[in-house]
């Protein structure tokens, strides 16, 4: 009895597998969805670029004056770092420091130009402002947006700027030690050519201006610093045009005692940005060794990274199971790892060496307090509150 039971359950068993084996036989499963492939986004390089350096002085009216704003970058969120990226926040704040006086110095030695200062923040006394936004940076490559603009609201350029460096651009004198230190007057840095690019598009804009567009622009620049130091008195002197850039409508004359007061208190506040950017100078020769080494760090990681993945997709030893194969791919393992430690010691060890010169950098500049763009705009309004009470638009102790 039992036993027939039992057969009959094992046929029905049976049965049901063949049915369901038949019916998986008719079905039709669907196409596996391709998995999709990161591509890299393409990177428009500038190339080999040489600088063009004047070979007379150029006009006066040629002679601009550029404040290079400190950078800004892109942050990213926690997921998005990697090895080999700028993923501290203080290396980061270093970096947009440092960059703009590269570019500073690229200006500079164009000797196209009039003053150049790298700066905080806006500045209204100044002809023509460049600012930037570093979008990638790790020793192998540096991508930049750089937009410029005039006081008239004319822009100069607005573009992104790439390159891509080898470790033949990072030379020995890079490794450098106690018995082989920095060479910072022969060293060209790897991404120069980005610079040279900034700096040569600037000069091709300036070039289509023309001679009275630069002189009209110096009118603007004088007017709209008069305008920041007493709105109420020379607001009223700039309009815009019909393509929306200011242009001065009535110019005072040359002799009003006035414009002498504003020319006065320019002067005095160009001094005052003078020194903020010999901090910015002071700053960039303190940092350049500590981050031409981080740089050089970064690219051998990326090296490295690039090496490990190429060794694993190797057939003729990378899938294989016997004791070289494993012993190399330990090797492998072990290495990058100690390489990781090193980088991380290394952006800690960045960061520690440089803290004083930030320190002073922020520190009081001419009694004032704060970090370097509350300074900025502390004297600033000093100088607001000064021409005011010469001009006796205030008496002393009134407020503002």
């Amino acid at each position: 009895m039992n036993y027939s039971r039992n057969t009959s359950s094992i046929r029905v068993l049976t049965a049901l597998v063949v049915l369901l084996l038949l019916t998986a036989c008719t079905l039709t499963l669907p196409e596996p969805k391709p998995v999709p492939v990161p591509v890299e986004r393409p990177l428009d390089l500038v190339g080999d670029v040489n600088l063009i350096q004047a070979l007379q002085v150029p006009s006066e009216s040629s002679l601009i004056e550029i404040g290079v704003h400190v950078f800004g970058t892109a942050q990213k969120e926690a997921g998005e770092y990697k090895i080999g990226d700028w993923v501290f926040d203080e290396i980061i704040q270093k970096e947009t420091q440092f960059l703009p006086h590269l570019l500073k110095n690229t200006l500079v030695a164009s000797s196209q130009w009039g003053a150049i200062r790298v700066i905080p923040e806006r500045d209204p006394s100044l002809d023509l402002i460049v600012e930037g936004q570093i979008i990638q940076s790790d020793g192998e490559t540096l991508e930049l947006q750089i937009r410029a603009i005039d006081s008239s609201g004319r822009e100069w350029l607005n573009r992104t700027y790439a390159d891509q460096s080898i470790a033949e651009e990072y030379p020995e004198s890079t490794r450098f030690t106690l018995d082989n230190t920095f060479d910072a007057i022969n060293f060209v840095d790897p991404f120069q050519d980005i610079y040279n690019r900034i700096a040569n598009d600037l000069l091709a804009v300036r070039a289509n201006l023309g001679e009275q567009a630069l002189v009209d622009l110096n009118f603007v620049t004088d007017m709209l610093y008069a305008s920041d130091l007493s709105p109420d008195t020379f607001s009223g002197s700039i309009i815009k045009n019909e393509d929306g850039l200011l242009i001065v409508d009535t110019l005072p004359s040359l002799d009003d005692p006035m414009m002498a007061r504003v020319a006065d208190m320019k002067y005095r506040h160009h001094l005052f940005i003078d020194t903020v950017d010999e901090y910015y100078q002071t700053l960039f020769e303190d940092i350049q060794p500590a981050y031409v080494l981080w740089r050089r760090y970064s690219i051998d990681q990326i090296a490295e990274i690039e090496t490990s993945q190429q060794e694993a997709n190797r057939s003729d030893y990378g899938s294989s199971s016997g004791f070289l194969s494993l012993s190399q791919r330990y090797d492998r393992f072990k290495w990058s790892k100690i390489f990781e430690r090193e980088f991380n010691d290394l952006a800690a060890g960045f960061n520690n060496e440089l803290a004083p010169a930030f320190l002073e950098l922020n520190s009081q500049v001419h009694g004032l307090t704060g970090t370097m763009e509350q300074q900025y705009r502390e004297w600033r309004g000093i100088l607001r509150r000064l021409f005011e009470l010469e001009n006796g638009d205030l008496t002393p102790g009134a407020t503002e």
